[in-house]
């Protein structure tokens, strides 16, 4: 499937122009609060809908993220349900803000979903070898979160990274 896809700039342009278009953040709030594109708001990706937030009275929708990968998977849920003229930002907010567009910074600072993954996955591993030195049946969680990178890596899809997300310190927001 081809994904529709718009660079950072050019949707900054189209903003400027037409104050209809739509840009949705998939990412979670807390990734959100650290920093987002003016304008966007957030509906984390588990929990969007293409019905409640599909595009509305002709009105353009862009969906955005850290990277880009998330907001790929958005933009297919709503292919799916029928909706077309949904595009992906390129690049995502990491783009948007080497852009130098305009962005909202929180004040309080977030650990990102990528880096809490990397902390778990890594502390699991060193607690397996760890705990071999008592038993050698240990390394079996070790063993099991090698193979679960590998899969994320092959697929694109984070176990670990679904489950953290889900985790009460990423869902809710941030007070200002």
């Amino acid at each position: 499937m081809t994904i529709a896809t718009i660079r950072p700039k050019e949707l900054q342009d189209r903003l400027g122009r037409d104050p209809k278009p739509r840009l949705i953040d998939v990412r979670l709030p807390m990734e959100f609060e650290r920093v987002h594109a003016i304008g966007a708001e957030n509906v984390p990706l588990d929990e969007i809908d293409p019905r409640r937030h599909g595009p509305a009275d002709g009105r353009p929708l862009y969906i955005i993220c850290q990277k880009g990968m998330r907001s790929r998977k958005a933009v297919e849920k709503f292919a799916a349900a029928g909706f077309q003229g949904v595009e992906s930002v390129e690049g995502g907010t990491e783009a948007w803000v080497s852009a130098r567009l305009p962005v909202h910074r929180g004040r309080v600072k977030t650990i990102s979903l990528e880096r809490q993954v990397r902390i778990a996955a890594g502390s699991l591993v060193v607690l397996g070898i760890a705990l071999a030195w008592l038993t050698p049946w240990t390394l079996a969680l070790s063993a099991f979160v090698g193979a679960g990178l590998v899969f994320a890596g092959i697929t694109d899809t984070c176990g670990m990274g679904m489950l953290l997300a889900k985790a009460p310190w990423n869902r809710r927001p941030i007070p200002s």
